[in-house]
């Protein structure tokens, strides 16, 4: 799969210009494929390398569906008589439907092809579960007997592998192994009991570099037996990144780095809901990783939390301590509980700087500080509009309405009370008030009179035994 960028900028440019094209585009070639058009769009989603060497299970299953097999547009609606209902909050989510037979807890998977926007106005094509990525939470309660049907409609074959939960060698997911795969059109069962109470999470395991790069994940918590009178806002939050070239619609599941594209529960900031709590709250977000390739450090704005549990089981009160950022390693689920005491609205983000972004390109040369006067005075001959960017500083960037390709978000940002919120990619806000609606969004926060930084006054200065003059 690749995408193709035009390097020059029309006939008869010569070789400096060129150069002088490469060493100015910040985005990955985003400026230069503006002017001259879209980004050309990928090649069909591929398998990563298995095309042409399919097993299939029993029965003679037909060959699989060609790359451009149909991709649903949005989530599977719950089937009659079935329940949706749960206990845990998943932001920009929701929680797989199931019923109860013969005092089996029934849920109903689907592997297909499937469009998301994974940034307002950015619109790819993904791999999912039942319409969306990541997949639906799987809720349950310790003791549960569980059967689960996976039906595969993706172009080759699948498996599922419960990540973390211990049960039979059989239904451990692992194709070749411990079952054969699920070829296309093939429905499998899964059936076990949650024996432990916890945060786990589901995925692939056949053909894991494509799968799940291209978005095949889900969150499964499972309470503790006799929990359900306990006050606590639960929220689900799954870690992703994604290589997404400007102007393209799938991801590039071959990326070993440079993910210019990082998400909570499959959506980018500005894009993110926001999570709410009344003062006073006990919050616990439980956070899961099945990102390709990085660890995720995820730091929480005014106020303190512990780490009370991993996917491993709960982390006994005599270890926890208090943190402010818990780091969510690749393959790893982590649970945090705070008191949500402190009125305001609070950021919440990945603390790898480049996660808090939106395809911004990480292979430009560093222009900061360079005098690129003459450099804007060339290209502006060619390109009219057209200006160096990076060369100062980032800022603001979202407000300058720079031209891009279709589909595509590099750092477009969010207004907010006091102007842009110049943030991306794995960020969202956490609203805490002195009371709040169920699912209702409060706005911004109302600062109290005095409470805002601003900026200072010459007689406050002065006042200080700081000479304003000498600034």
């Amino acid at each position: 799969m690749t995408d193709r960028h035009d390097d020059d900028d029309g006939a008869g440019t010569g070789a400096t210009r060129r150069e002088l094209l490469r060493a100015s585009v910040l985005l990955g070639g985003a400026a230069v494929v503006a002017r001259a058009g879209a980004a050309q769009a990928q090649g069909g989603m591929g398998s990563g390398g298995h095309a042409g060497h399919h097993q299939h299970g029993a029965g003679g299953h037909p060959p699989p569906a060609a790359p451009t097999a149909p991709v649903r547009k949005g989530a599977r609606p719950t089937p009659a008589g079935w329940q949706d209902g749960g206990r845990v909050i998943v932001p920009n989510g929701r929680r797989l439907p199931w019923k109860v037979v013969g005092g089996v807890k029934v849920f109903h998977l689907v592997a297909e092809l499937i469009e998301h926007e994974i940034i307002p106005g950015v619109v790819i094509e993904a791999w999912g579960y039942n319409g969306s990525t990541p997949g639906p939470l799987i809720e349950a309660e310790q003791g549960d007997r569980v059967r689960i049907y996976v039906t595969n409609r993706l172009p080759e074959e699948t498996t599922v592998h419960w990540h973390g939960v211990i049960l039979a060698n059989g239904m451990d997911g692992v194709g070749g192994l411990t079952q054969k795969v699920i070829a296309p059109g093939q429905t499998f069962a899964y059936e076990f009991t949650f024996e432990r109470a916890g945060t786990f999470m589901y995925h692939p395991h056949f053909d894991e570099m494509t799968q799940m790069a291209m978005g095949m994940n889900g969150l499964i918590v499972v309470h503790p037996r006799g929990s359900r009178g306990e006050r606590v806002r639960d929220h689900a939050i799954m870690l992703h990144e994604w290589k997404l070239r400007a102007g393209t619609r799938r991801p590039d599941p071959l990326a070993m780095n440079d993910f210019n594209v990082l998400t909570m529960n499959g959506v980018a900031f500005p894009g993110t809901a926001p999570i709410v709590a009344a003062q006073g709250d006990r919050v616990r977000l439980r956070f899961g990783n099945l990102s390709p390739m990085d660890h995720h450090s995820i730091h929480l704005h005014g106020h303190v939390w512990e780490e009370v549990a991993t996917d491993g089981g709960e982390v006994p009160r005599s270890a926890r301590r208090p943190e402010t950022t818990v780091l969510v390693p690749v393959g790893a689920a982590r649970v945090v509980e705070f008191v949500a005491d402190a009125l305001g609205d609070w950021p919440m983000h990945c603390h790898m700087t480049h996660h808090a972004m939106n395809q911004m390109g990480h292979t430009s040369p560093v222009l900061l500080g360079a005098d690129l006067r003459e450099a804007d005075r060339q290209l502006q001959a060619a390109v009219p509009g057209y200006m160096t960017m990076g060369h100062a500083g980032m800022g603001g960037m979202g407000a300058m309405g720079m031209p891009m390709p279709t589909n595509s978000a590099p750092m477009k940002g969010q207004d907010g009370p006091f102007g842009l919120i110049d943030m991306g990619g794995m960020f969202t806000i956490v609203k805490v008030r002195a009371k709040v609606e169920p699912g209702v969004d409060p706005g911004w926060y109302q600062h109290p009179a005095g409470t805002v930084a601003g900026p200072a006054t010459a007689a406050a200065l002065a006042r200080d035994g700081i000479d304003p003059d000498a600034l």
